[in-house]
């Protein structure tokens, strides 16, 4: 056993650090799966419980003896740490990034713009709320210590508060350069003490704004159901009409779609005498020709009036000589693929073949000619097996290369995003330049290469399983580092600094923004309160809470309420720390 005392004892052993990392990270990944309030209803904190395992561990590895000078024993690990720490961050961060990055601006179009300004309201008022307790709290003499100092641990029981981690790290990689070289505050400490009351009060918050606008849950199902019949252009719609109206005879189908200006997709057309064809845009329409379409709903009626009569499903023509027309799924892996649009590839012209459909991240799109194609899209198309056969071999078409992630472009947008994040950005009235930092330059730079890499060639597909595990290590790499290293103090905060004034501080900054916004989204902007709460679980970037509200909803609104705002959201998370810090510092 002398062996192990040995090794216990060395704390500047990177066998030491290791193991100290393996042993925060298993028991903190075990307990995070208990729920508390019961198996089926109650509330995971996931991997979070790495954060508060790291604080146990640190504790007893600085305060029980077993290293002969834990002060100096600290020291000799911070940079050890501290370069795990950021790793892990930037690592989860760009990985987010990445995933938020094809749908981010979409995510503006539509109704999202009034869910995402109040997404901004509820960002903007938890900063507010915070500045409004710390100057109280200040000027009181509620907190005690250097007002600089409280500030960061402010900034700390906010993300505690809201449940947001990357802001913490974002917060965390700012502070040495802002307290030039000084020993900075240990904010995990103040966001370790207002986290478990914090996703409870995302959701305590939620339920209040029920009971404040009189919300009917059956209500808003019926409401629901009712936006779903009078949205039809959710829906993709497959019908066959035969060619009648004379006006469109001998025009085609390239014509017809510049005349309705509307989207819809020709897959295959039978002649008079039953012939079946493969149509490109230079098909003519015939009199009695059979087209079969796919639009959205909406777009539906129209397009069958001006072309002829909408023929019943159970009358749609059978070709009666080719016996080898199939529908397939094809996949994008061919990097010279990556950006190219319909337009461009000419499917139907060179392969005969026609797309009906796109699938990006898990997301239906229409095979509109103008569409910018990625690596890992995922096409339906119909024609002949052959000419499917061909068009596999132009586009890949192989799960495996898929399988592999694409490690090149990750660290090169790493490294792009390291760039961003040290340039200097200078703001009127501010003497100090902002700085992304090592977390928001990351995520900026995938956000961007995820939405327009294709533009440049930068192939940013990475499969979902190989982006959650790269986000995962990540994140418990960045948990266990910020545990570890305030476990060393945690306990002097809680008991003799202002650790139980973060607790009701931080419950406050939680409850007041998502009543607010919460009830002007109600009231005000008239939003389905499933979709909400949603909205209010993705602007706190909270999983626990959006469970929550699916299981209450029994439905998909949480979920599209929640993704609508969750990138957005997560970006200004990470900003709001460092214009805190900048700003009041």
């Amino acid at each position: 056993m002398e062996w192990l005392i040995k090794l216990l004892e060395n704390p500047t052993s990177i066998a030491h650090i290791t193991l100290l990392y393996g042993l925060t990270i298993a028991l903190g990944v075990k307990l995070g799966r208990w729920k508390i309030g019961g198996q089926k209803h109650g509330i995971a904190l996931g991997v979070t419980f790495v954060l508060f395992v790291g604080i146990v561990l640190g504790h007893i590895f600085t305060h029980t003896g077993l290293y002969a000078d834990p002060v100096a024993a600290v020291a000799a690990q911070k940079g050890i740490i501290d370069y795990v720490k950021e790793l892990g961050l930037i690592l989860f961060v760009y990985c987010i990034g990445l995933q938020v990055g094809p749908s981010f601006f979409a995510t503006f179009k539509q109704g999202g713009t009034s869910m995402n300004l109040v997404a901004v309201g509820i960002v903007l008022l938890n900063c507010a709320v915070m500045l409004g307790l710390y100057f109280i709290g200040i000027n009181t003499g509620l907190l005690h210590g250097d007002a600089k100092w409280n500030l960061g641990m402010m900034v700390g029981v906010m993300y505690g508060a809201v449940t947001n981690t990357p802001g913490l790290g974002a917060a965390n990689s700012l502070l040495p350069d802002l307290f030039g070289g000084a020993q900075v505050p240990a904010i995990a400490s103040g966001y370790a003490c207002s986290y478990p009351l914090g996703v409870v009060g995302i959701i305590l918050a939620t339920i209040a704004i029920r009971f404040i606008c009189r919300v009917n849950l059956d209500e808003e199902q019926a409401k629901l159901a009712a936006e779903a019949e009078l949205d039809p252009s959710a829906t993709p719609h497959h019908m066959s009409i035969r060619v009648t109206n004379k006006a469109v005879l001998g025009r085609t189908l390239h014509q017809l779609h510049d005349f309705l200006n509307r989207q819809f997709v020709v897959s295959r057309c039978f002649l008079a005498d039953g012939t079946m064809i493969i149509p490109n845009g230079e098909t003519e329409l015939q009199e009695g020709m059979e087209v079969h379409i796919t639009c959205a709903e909406a777009e539906a009626e129209p397009i069958a009036v001006l072309m002829g009569e909408v023929i019943p499903r159970g009358q749609w023509a059978e070709s009666t000589e080719d016996t080898n027309y199939v529908s397939a799924r094809l996949i994008i892996t061919k990097p010279e693929i990556n950006g190219k649009t319909f337009g461009q590839l000419h499917f139907s012209t060179i392969y005969g073949v026609n797309v009906t459909r796109v699938t990006r991240n898990g997301m239906d799109l229409f095979a509109n000619r103008n569409l910018h194609l990625m690596v890992g899209d995922r096409l339906m198309v119909t024609g002949r097996q052959e000419n499917i056969d061909l068009l596999k071999n132009a586009i890949g078409d192989s799960v495996k290369k898929l399988e592999h992630p694409n490690v090149g472009a990750i660290f090169f947008g790493i490294f792009l995003g390291i760039l961003l994040g040290q340039l200097p950005i200078p703001i009127p009235g501010v003497e100090v330049p902002v700085k992304l930092g090592l977390a928001g330059g990351p995520l900026v730079a995938a956000i961007l290469i995820g939405a327009f890499g294709y533009r440049f060639k930068i192939n940013s597909y990475t499969s979902t399983s190989a982006n959650l595990l790269l986000r995962e290590i990540g994140l418990i790499l960045f948990l266990a580092s910020v545990g570890i290293q305030a476990g060393a103090t945690f306990v002097d905060t809680v008991v003799n600094g202002d650790g139980i004034h973060y607790v009701w501080m931080g419950f406050i900054i939680t409850t007041v923004p998502i009543l607010i916004m919460g009830t002007i989204a109600r009231l005000k902007l008239k939003l389905n309160y499933f979709t909400l709460m949603g909205l209010i679980a993705g602007s706190n970037t909270d999983p626990p809470a959006l469970a929550f509200g699916s299981q209450t909803a029994g439905n998909d609104a949480p979920a599209v309420g929640y993704s609508t705002v969750y990138p957005l959201s997560m970006f200004l998370r990470i900003l709001a720390a460092q214009l805190v810090l900048i700003l009041f510092i």
